[in-house]
């Protein structure tokens, strides 16, 4: 029996595989949150010093793949065995084998939810396209929730690939119509558009940023124009929820940012697993 036979005739095995390549690819996606935003802010400015007309020719070369990662106190480089994910954070106890400085539990974490939800991806939609498209949308989201929280970015190296790639699903009927998933990426970048220059004319202050309306506008690609509303519901639901917790418990300050971005990935993944169950449900009520 060959591996694709094996794949789709049995379900176990394919939800086991699919949570494997997750794990692996978590490792990966922790390199992508890491890097990703020095690579922009590395451009950004190189882009300054050619207006400034300086020399830019022996800035070191880095990307998702040089140089390879390594320890941030010591600068010990991270070998194979060191990398394999979980299995070295557990091996290493949490620490780097040189200079024995703690190692973020982050790491692990990122690699384990990812492996997670990849196998729920597997168990959810079974065997297919499908499934391979959603773990794309998923393992993006991951990426995206943790560069916004560390930085307050949505790289349009990322959403708007994203984007694209659910007008694509959708070519053929994926998870909707390819005309609500026009619809949808029109009416989700333009929602938050009008609520970001409604609030600025408003308060004279940005109260979101341009990634949070080309989230929303891949999110309305993937799932056509009905699924906004709920997405947009969850989202603000429950970033009312956290910001008003962070304030009253965290003493977190009114006025500093809170990320939208994490909230809205969160909509979306809600979307992707039970969106078409839960708006049957309201319109049932209707």
């Amino acid at each position: 029996m060959s591996l694709i036979q094996l794949l789709q005739d049995t379900p176990l095995f394919f939800i086991s595989f699919c949570a494997l390549i997750g794990l692996i690819v978590g490792s990966f996606l922790n390199v992508v949150i890491y890097r990703l935003p020095k690579m922009m802010e590395q451009t950004w400015h190189q882009q300054c010093a050619e207006l400034r007309g300086e020399s830019i020719n022996n800035r070191l070369t880095f990307n998702l793949v040089t140089p390879r990662s390594k320890c941030p106190d010591c600068g010990h480089k991270i070998t194979s065995l060191e990398n394999i994910p979980i299995l070295s954070y557990l091996f290493l106890r949490g620490c780097c084998s040189q200079c024995h400085k703690r190692i973020s539990w982050r790491y692990p974490l990122v690699e384990l939810i990812t492996c997670l939800i990849s196998g729920f991806v597997a168990w959810h939609f079974g065997y297919g396209l499908i499934a391979i498209a959603a773990l794309v949308f998923c393992w993006a989201l991951i990426v995206l929730t943790l560069i916004d929280l560390d930085t307050h970015l949505l790289p349009d190296d990322i959403t708007l690939p994203l984007l694209w790639l659910g007008l694509l699903v959708n070519l053929g009927g994926g998870f909707t119509d390819i005309n609500s998933a026009i619809i949808g990426a029109v009416i989700g970048y333009l929602i938050l558009w009008t609520v970001f220059w409604s609030f600025k004319l408003a308060t004279g202050k940005e109260g979101m940023g341009y990634g949070d309306f080309k989230l929303l506008a891949a999110i309305g690609a993937w799932f056509g124009w009905s699924m906004l509303p709920l997405v947009i519901l969850l989202s603000s639901l429950v970033g009312a929820i956290v910001g008003i917790t962070l304030i009253v418990i965290t003493k977190h300050k009114a006025s500093a940012p809170i990320p939208f971005g994490p909230f809205l990935a969160g909509g979306g993944l809600i979307a992707l697993f039970w969106g078409n169950q839960i708006n049957h449900m309201y319109f049932s009520l209707l």
